[in-house]
């Protein structure tokens, strides 16, 4: 039987009580759901890029330090927690060789982070009507896994 998100969050919350009373989001990676869990799972990855732009489109608030989330598979079944420990604003051509070794992706290079993200971002930039380029600002964060 698959266990919710909120049977979930009340036995993280039974391992850390520090966390009772926290709001917290759950929500999966935009590509690849299972295989992204299972590297924030595995320690692997411990950083994301989203495109700035996007948040006001989708009306959503930007990420934030010390916010807690479920991380999901495809099927929406819990995976891990995570917080979120650092968040910070760069163009994507400035993006670091280091943030995309935390991504943890292919081979952590570079290389792979840009076109992998080229690869997502034109797509899902142009369903919202924005135009995608290398020098648009994307937030870029890290965060710890607190519960697998």
């Amino acid at each position: 039987m698959a266990v919710t998100v909120e049977q979930y969050w009340r036995t993280f919350i039974e391992a850390f009580p520090e966390y009772k009373g926290v709001k917290f989001e759950a929500w999966s990676f935009g590509v690849d759901e299972d295989e992204l869990a299972e590297l924030v799972k595995q320690g692997e990855k411990t950083a994301t890029t989203s495109g700035y732009e996007t948040y006001k489109v989708e009306e959503e608030p930007l990420p934030q330090v010390g916010e807690v989330s479920v991380i999901l598979n495809e099927k929406g079944q819990p995976k891990c927690v995570i917080e979120t420990t650092r968040v910070y604003q760069t163009p994507f051509n400035e993006v670091t060789e280091h943030h995309a070794y935390l991504e943890g992706e292919g081979d952590k290079s570079l290389t792979y982070w840009r076109k992998a993200h080229i690869d997502f971002f034109k797509p899902y930039y142009e369903s919202l009507g924005l135009e995608f380029n290398e020098s648009i600002i994307v937030v870029c964060e890290e965060f710890k896994v607190l519960y697998v």
